[in-house]
């Protein structure tokens, strides 16, 4: 059995296939990711495949993930490479869909209903998916959903100030994403550290090239995160706000006359780091301009970057008592040495200090120790593999299905 899993960020799509051995493990048998899809900026957009020990770099526009997704299934075709299901990762399922389902005509009526509550990654998701549809009808698909590590949380922390019976009509509270990388995140960091998870407090964060956040994690369980009831809000990121004074929005719908879709496709879609720059979206473009340009506005998007990434690790670490780890994943924990660095400059007073040498050396592809040995808390780079903990989701559920 052959599962083929697309997994969208905001500009990105990775996509893997895994076989299903004759002993139940999940090997990879091909691997890839379209980077900066839909992304103006210096660099050109492509796709990199890996398959058979071959890796390949195809440079073109992707002006969308459906486009992507087509060039993907057109690449799979072509290498006659064959799988039996689909799987998906679906940022936010809201109160209509919590664990990983099989895709029919009443889930996908739920997928479009919960298309407002991510406006960013739903809609792209949910064209991945009608585009395997279109192309491959008789192929089952599953989804899974980003925000259920995030039902741990306690109802002090998921409630927001406004009268119940508000929450009560519109299930406002925080729903919490990013939960499939920092689940799979949290069971490496215990491996590593050769510890049971129950045992460790941890500060992951989950930093993408489009959408970050970071998780306070206690006893392998979340404890409180950046996200809310939408992705929107915590960290600044590549084009939307993060945290905001609500009473702006106000503003910009009575001075501007903005309507309400025209403000929610401005603060997800040119705000952040694109709408501060005034360069890119993407932080590699932000650094390079700073640094060899001498740009004040992106050195300005780059600053307010790392501090409020700062004060949302600082403030978990308080509401946690100290921690064990801090954790660095995905593409720019992963691949930015200099974040990581200005992020953990001055904060030997919570335990935390890194190797500079470690933390620019560090692995790409499996975990990295960066802290220095005098750190009191261990600093891990955990390449994420959000990719596997949907294709073991789907394993799981083709079997309780008998399909």
């Amino acid at each position: 059995m052959n599962i083929l899993v697309f997994n969208c960020g905001s500009s990105s799509l990775t996509f893997k296939i895994f076989n299903s051995t004759v002993n139940g493990n999940l090997e990879v048998v091909l691997s890839g990711k379209a980077h900066r899809v839909g992304v103006k900026g210096s660099e050109s957009s492509f796709i990199e495949y890996d398959f058979k020990g071959l890796k390949t770099k195809e440079e073109k526009i992707i002006k969308s993930h459906k486009n992507a997704a087509i060039s993907i299934l057109n690449f799979l075709k072509g290498n006659d490479v064959f799988f039996n299901y689909i799987g998906h990762r679906f940022v936010h399922g809201g109160e209509y869909l919590n664990k990983t389902v099989f895709l029919n005509k009443s889930t996908l009526e739920k997928l479009r209903q919960c298309i407002p509550l991510a406006p960013i990654h739903n809609p792209i998701s949910l064209s991945v998916v009608y585009e395997c549809n279109k192309q491959l009808s008789d192929t089952p698909q599953f989804v899974t959903f980003d925000s259920a590590f995030h039902s741990s949380i306690p109802d002090y922390a998921f409630t927001y100030a406004i009268p119940k019976k508000i929450i009560r009509k519109f299930s406002f509270r925080k729903y919490g994403f990013h939960g499939i990388s920092y689940s799979y995140v949290t069971r490496e960091a215990s491996r590593y550290l050769e510890s049971s998870p129950e045992d460790l407090k941890i500060v992951a964060c989950h930093l993408g090239t489009g959408g970050s956040s970071v998780c306070a994690i206690q006893g392998g369980r979340s404890i409180d995160t950046s996200m809310g009831y939408s992705p929107l809000t915590g960290l600044m990121m590549s084009t939307r706000t993060g945290d905001i004074d609500p009473i702006l929005t106000m503003y910009l719908m009575v001075a501007y006359d903005f309507r309400p879709d025209e403000l929610i496709n401005f603060l997800n879609k040119k705000s952040g780091l694109l709408g501060v720059s005034g360069v890119s979206s993407d932080i590699r473009d932000i650094i390079s301009n700073f640094t060899s340009k001498g740009g004040k506005r992106p050195e300005l998007a780059f600053n307010m970057y790392i501090h409020r990434l700062k004060k949302y690790i600082g403030s978990y670490i308080v509401v946690l008592g100290g921690i064990d780890a801090l954790v660095f994943t995905d593409d720019i924990g992963i691949h930015n040495w200099l974040v990581r660095e200005k992020v953990c400059e001055n904060m030997g007073w919570c335990g935390i200090s890194i190797d500079k040498e470690s933390n620019q050396k560090s692995i790409l592809n499996s975990i990295s120790l960066i802290s220095s040995k005098h750190s009191e808390v261990k600093v891990l780079c955990i390449p994420t593999e959000e990719e596997l903990v949907i294709a073991m989701e789907g394993k799981k559920l083709i079997e309780d299905s008998g399909k």
